[in-house]
């Protein structure tokens, strides 16, 4: 059975749906259990649409600054670099993951406010690593930035110099032996050699 949708005049600007004054088109239980009960919305008329008219004017005056104070925002974020410190264990994986709320909470220490739903994450973050992360305001308001995970506490970093990753975080498998492990490993095999022939 297909959902019947309503068409409404908005009396109150709404988040993701429009501003005063606007006629929109939503689902019948979203308008009976959150517009309709909250005053945020109303049947249309030509009569409810001239008396919202100043209202409108303030709103699109206000939705107008707002455009504008987000793009130069957004033209300051560009290049902009942060860092997330996170508990992981010795190989650089995190316990737990990096999330679309933690950057925009590191974004917002730094001055910048940004919903989560704006930060575009391009895979789970689960590693000590860098990465380029897009927030993206409107479809024409985006930034690239540069997100430092980093570890709580000192990490040996010789053996994290062995373990390679995939784009996903994920430990690529492979046979490794240490730095040490490498470097010591011809001596090793050719001195007893030369101790026997001394012998």
């Amino acid at each position: 059975m297909a959902t019947k949708n309503l068409q409404l005049l908005l009396t109150e600007s709404v988040d993701n749906l429009g501003i005063v004054g606007d006629v929109v088109t939503v689902r019948a239980g979203y308008a009976r259990n959150f517009l309709l009960p909250r005053g945020l919305a109303t049947e249309p008329s030509e009569g409810k649409l001239a008396a919202l008219a100043d209202k409108r004017a303030k709103a699109e005056a206000a939705l107008e600054a707002l455009t504008a104070e987000r793009r130069k925002m957004i033209g300051k974020m560009e290049g902009l670099e942060i860092t997330i410190e996170r508990s992981c264990n010795d190989l650089g994986h995190l316990y737990g993951s990096v999330t679309q709320q933690d950057v925009s909470a590191a974004l917002a220490k730094a001055g910048y406010t940004v919903k989560p739903r704006e930060v575009r994450l391009p895979f789970t973050i689960k590693r000590v690593d860098s990465f380029d992360v897009l927030v993206k305001l409107a479809s024409d308001m985006e930034a690239s930035i540069k997100l430092h995970v980093k570890a709580d506490r000192h990490i040996d970093e010789d053996e994290r110099d062995e373990m390679e990753f995939d784009n996903e975080g994920n430990l690529i498998e492979r046979s490794r032996r240490g730095n040490k492990g490498r470097s010591e490993a011809k001596p090793a095999e050719s001195e007893p050699a030369a101790e026997a022939q001394d012998a």
